[in-house]
């Protein structure tokens, strides 16, 4: 019986030193230091926002379809597609064997009227010494009256003579001109310089006035065009400078001033018109590609 108290008072005891232990242990887990809560940072209207995100094209001020001025047959073609021109540069030539017969023969007339009007010229002044030769005689009373008035209108009339051949030579001469003129609408010749775009006809072709024969396209300065809502009216002032991005060119971003705000909204779609040009070498950018402009929107 003793073995058996003594038994149980070694249980009792052994029980209450694990229930010490298990008190002990639970002020040490309460006090371990809490886990460090993740922030994620808001944007405040302050500073924050949202950009406003404009895109447009890129354009160049000179970009036209050059025309043929007359009808012929394209002879040849000195310009493709990727080259470069300077302004007055022929492209492509039309036959001229007509326009340089008729501008020999223009020349010729010219020339042959010039040397009729200094024969009338000199005529004119052999008439004009027979009159003042017989003005003198009449006032010596050596001829009758009859006579003095028959050398003045010889005279007079001669002059009419000259005044005619002068009007020929410059109906002439304008003819030779007009047909420099036509001349000059054989060679196809670049406006500006730029760069061939695109090529329209063939070598041998015939064409008629008002053909397109090319696409000729400046490479610089290049602009963007781009339209926001009405709410940047007065927010986006010319000078201001922007920031242009292009996602399908990896590089940084280019830089851009403004050049030109609309100063009225469109009233059909409730927008502004915007013109910004870019600043520094092009690099990449190309006219026709579409850029993206990040704007801050308006308080």
């Amino acid at each position: 019986m003793k073995k058996i108290r003594l038994l149980a008072s070694a249980a009792v005891f052994s029980g209450a030193l694990l229930l010490g232990g298990c008190e002990e242990t639970k002020p040490a887990q309460a006090s371990a230091p809490p886990a460090t809560p993740v922030t994620v940072p808001t944007q405040t209207a302050a500073g924050g926002a949202a950009p406003f995100i404009a895109s447009g094209p890129l354009v160049v001020e000179n970009q036209v379809d050059v025309a043929a001025e007359r009808a012929g047959v394209l002879f040849r073609i000195m310009a493709e597609p990727g080259t470069r021109v300077s302004k007055g540069q022929v492209l492509a030539t039309l036959d001229d064997r007509q326009v340089q017969a008729d501008r020999e023969a223009a020349a010729a007339k010219t020339r042959s009227i010039e040397a009729d009007l200094k024969n009338w010229e000199a005529e004119a002044k052999v008439l004009d010494a027979d009159y003042q030769r017989a003005q003198r005689m009449w006032d010596a009373q050596l001829i009758t009256k009859e006579q003095l008035d028959h050398a003045r209108y010889k005279a007079e009339s001669d002059h009419w003579d000259v005044e005619r051949v002068r009007e020929l030579l410059i109906n002439a001469r304008d003819t030779e001109r007009s047909l420099d003129l036509e001349y000059e609408k054989t060679r196809i010749r670049a406006p500006f310089q730029g760069l061939v775009a695109r090529r329209y006809v063939s070598p041998g072709q015939r064409v008629a006035a008002g053909d397109r024969l090319f696409w000729v396209t400046a490479v610089a300065p290049l602009r963007v065009k781009f339209t926001l809502p009405e709410r940047f009216l007065g927010q986006i002032k010319v000078g201001q400078r922007l920031t242009v991005t292009s996602p399908d060119v990896q590089e940084a971003a280019h830089a851009a001033k403004v050049i030109q705000v609309s100063p009225v909204v469109d009233p059909s779609s409730g927008t502004i018109e915007v013109v910004a040009e870019m600043q520094g070498p092009p690099g990449p950018l190309r006219p026709g590609m579409s850029v993206a402009i990040p704007l801050e929107n308006p308080q």
